[in-house]
């Protein structure tokens, strides 16, 4: 009893456990990793967007490559590195040809919008001319004090930009269907297990999947959508109609908040170009109205269970890619989310991340989870899609 007497109390720090020590270390190991990489996403965010649009590109034409190599013409067989080579000419024309309607439209906008600065000024004070005359003559103040000429500077240079990104895409897309041949021999040598690498496939085959209906129906929906707005104002008479339908069809890509500013653009330059109240409204619900069929009916219909992806998560991933990498990453949120819930469904010590990331919390499960020591399915459906996915036959 005496010898207990003499025993001094540890410290709190002494009491911590080894294990609480390993987990507090891990904890701020973690953080140092993510500042060290989102870090290196905002520094080298020019390479990495290309990198990851070049992605996309590839993953969306890999299949139509594959059914078109398989195709024969009586003793014809069209050879695989012939349609690689079709498809890289392809998207190389597609992207340029965009490229130089973007800058077009661009510098069209930029070379009529000083003409319209004025009256663009006092339709904006207008809007506010119910709270009285002193808001409308401050707002008028206000908006006379920005200086419209530095933003169409800065608006210049970025469309300056755009070109040499859809050279480096272009460029990134012609080695990723070079190296397409080789990808499952790679992954099953990287993996050092031919179970582990055939999870793996299965995983990437389910995230290609999942984007490539994603991206097709948004661009189909998207691409009615800016057609649509493009007619409405060509009707109306209205200048800038081919640029608000082409602005339409890329913001309809950013999910729930690009469609309202899409529509809310559109109703400022009506209102900008026509200042009649009566004129401007039945425009508003007009796009409104088209925007509301096509997203909220038309989309989920074609969509249907392929994201299962919770509306909180995506408002949360267009924040952190937005303050990433700008408007391009809030382009790309959906698709890294898709990516991220499904890896993360397939780890089990990640699973509570996929679990917050699902619409219902139930992450599906389309093929067995990473580290259990079970048998590969024989799941030869999945197998073919994912071959014809990353090209390996």
């Amino acid at each position: 009893m005496a010898q207990d007497k003499d025993i001094t109390p540890l410290n709190p720090a002494a009491r911590l456990s080894f294990t609480e020590k390993f987990r507090l270390q891990t904890w701020l190991m973690g953080i140092i990793a993510f500042a060290v990489v989102l870090f290196l996403l905002v520094q080298a965010k020019f390479i990495l967007i290309a990198l990851a649009i070049a992605i996309i590109l590839f993953s969306l034409t890999s299949d139509a490559i594959n059914s078109i190599s398989r195709l024969r013409i009586g003793s014809f067989r069209i050879a695989n590195w012939l349609a690689s080579i079709v498809a890289v000419i392809l998207i190389a024309s597609g992207l340029l040809t965009l490229a130089g309607l973007v800058i077009s439209q661009i510098n069209t906008v930029l070379t009529t919008t000083l003409a319209y600065t004025d009256d663009a000024q006092r339709a904006i004070a207008q809007m506010f001319g119910w709270m009285g005359e002193d808001v409308e003559q401050s707002v008028l103040a206000t908006v006379r004090s920005i200086e419209i000429s530095s933003y169409l500077r800065s608006a210049a240079g970025q469309a300056g930009t755009i070109l040499s990104q859809v050279v480096l895409i272009i460029l990134f897309v012609g080695f990723l269907f070079l190296e397409r041949v080789w990808f499952h021999t790679k992954l099953e040598n990287l993996m050092d297990d031919p179970a582990q690498a055939h999870r793996v496939s299965h995983i990437i085959s389910s995230i290609i999947r999942r984007v490539n209906h994603y991206l097709l129906v948004k661009g189909l929906i998207s691409s009615v959508t800016g057609f649509l707005i493009f007619l409405m104002l060509s009707v109306f008479n209205l200048q800038f109609a081919v640029a608000m339908g082409l602005l339409t069809f890329v913001l309809n890509f950013i999910p729930s908040v690009g469609s309202i500013i899409a529509t809310l653009i559109v109703t400022l330059v009506a209102y900008i170009q026509v200042p009649e109240p009566q004129t401007a409204v039945l425009i508003f619900v007009l796009a409104g109205m088209i925007q509301f069929i096509l997203g909220n009916v038309i989309d989920p219909m074609l969509m249907g269970r392929t994201l299962r992806l919770s509306a909180f998560g995506i408002i949360i991933s267009l924040a952190f890619w937005g303050a990433v990498w700008g408007i391009p990453g809030m382009f790309l949120a959906v698709p890294f989310m898709v990516a991220v819930m499904i890896v993360c469904s397939h780890i089990p010590a990640a699973r509570p991340v996929a679990v917050l990331l699902s619409r219902e919390g139930l992450p599906e499960e389309e093929f067995p989870i990473i580290g259990k020591t079970v048998p590969p399915p024989d799941d030869q459906e999945a197998e073919r899609a994912y071959h014809h996915a990353v090209g390996a036959e």
